[in-house]
């Protein structure tokens, strides 16, 4: 009797919201498949993964990996379910008090905004700054930075490359 009662905790169903564990079982272009404690698999997409704009699953994820997920949505329809693992990385707020101006400190080069008006720079998985554009910086490349200037009410941080 004790199996049957531990099975059906077990097998309670998904909610939206909800922080569950999950194996990384396949990753594509797009995102990672991601099979849950009770057997379902959910899509976390490219995305869901990290503010810092990543180009492949594969800069966070490798197959097998234990993570927790956060389940945004859950469509009965088509039996898909989306997740996100972002949101587990902390807040901007939270992410930015190990920071100060005037801060030297390693990133990771990241995205090139467009006309080269800058280099967005990875200070972690959830915070990324943005630094005057620098030629010869290729994108996944540690660059150390200068924190010029830290603008909360605008979850901006403005860096410069060393």
């Amino acid at each position: 009797m004790e199996n049957q009662k531990m099975k059906l905790v077990y097998e309670s169903p998904l909610k939206e919201g909800m922080i569950v564990n999950g194996i990384v079982k396949s990753v594509q272009p797009y995102g990672a498949f991601v099979e849950m404690e009770n057997g379902k698999v959910g899509l976390l997409h490219i995305e869901n993964i990290s503010v810092a704009r990543i180009k492949t699953p594969l800069e966070r994820f490798k197959i097998g990996q234990n993570i927790k997920v956060v389940i945004k949505s859950i469509d009965e329809e088509t039996n898909r379910i989306t997740l996100s693992y972002k949101e587990l990385l902390g807040t901007w707020q939270e992410n930015i008090k190990e920071f100060n101006e005037g801060d030297i400190v390693t990133g990771i080069a990241r995205q090139i905004e467009k006309n080269k008006n800058g280099i967005f720079i990875e200070l972690k998985p959830n915070l990324v700054g943005l630094a005057d554009y620098k030629p010869n910086i290729e994108y996944g490349e540690n660059v150390v930075v200068n924190i010029k200037k830290i603008i909360p009410e605008k979850k901006k941080i403005k860096l410069t490359i060393i």
